[in-house]
């Protein structure tokens, strides 16, 4: 070995890189943990509006300390992402010594039962909020095409001016909507072919007189091509 060139120069090589990677490490490792680059500020970017801005503090202060470089951003971000009304949280360091946190929280859109909301991206979540909302009720995991479907039956009934109340999907994929107004209107399954009936009978609305309108009833629309009217009472 001593005496072939070729064989020393690849085992020189092997040990100035192995020097080089042991420095890197060890200086990686030192930068981490040197007191030297502390954090002197975290900061929350945004305004927040239903989101605890005390928990959200305490968490900031309990993850916010110590190295620059060390400070555990997924862990931080995942603490924020636990805590009522915060979606997501996008947390990212600002040289040399600052760590800004950005805060979206959830925009509710209805009510799930008796102890959740609903937000606009179909999301269920837990929280409290005064005010008007529709209800929403379906089978455990239908809260996004319950959303995608009340934004498209509120389309459709637009020309009726009465907001939905209350939209739920059964456990057999039945729906059933309950407006403002008090009238019911049973769409039965399959979606796509609800929209069109509902479509089909604001059409007729619509074009019906005034005193032949039925504000409070229930219509059932699971005809092939027709529906049927029901005047509570």
């Amino acid at each position: 070995m001593w005496d072939n060139p070729r064989l020393l120069n690849a085992a020189a090589g092997f040990l100035v890189g192995l020097a080089a990677l042991a420095m890197a490490v060890a200086g990686t490792y030192w930068i981490a943990h040197s007191a030297f680059f502390p954090v002197r500020a975290v900061e929350l970017a945004n305004a927040v509006q239903h989101a605890p801005r005390a928990q959200i503090e305490a968490t900031l202060e309990r993850y916010g300390r110590g190295n620059f470089f060390a400070l555990p951003i997924d862990q931080l971000r995942a603490a924020l992402e636990q805590l009522p009304w915060v979606r997501k949280a996008a947390v990212r360091r600002v040289w040399p010594d600052r760590v800004e946190v950005l805060i979206e929280e959830h925009v509710a859109l209805a009510r799930w039962g008796t102890d959740a909301l609903v937000n606009t991206y179909g999301e269920r979540f837990a929280g409290t909020l005064e005010g008007e909302l529709p209800q929403f009720a379906g089978p455990e995991g239908s809260e996004a095409e319950v959303t995608r479907r009340y934004e498209r039956f509120s389309r459709l009934l637009a020309p009726l001016a009465s907001p939905i109340a209350r939209l739920t999907l059964s456990a057999r994929h039945a729906w059933q909507l309950s407006l403002a107004n008090g009238m019911e209107l049973k769409l039965g399954r399959d979606g796509d072919e609800a929209e069109r009936r509902l479509a089909r009978y604001v059409d007729a609305y619509v074009s019906a007189p005034a005193e032949a309108l039925p504000v409070g009833a229930v219509v059932d629309l699971r005809y092939p091509n027709g529906f049927s009217v029901r005047v509570k009472g």
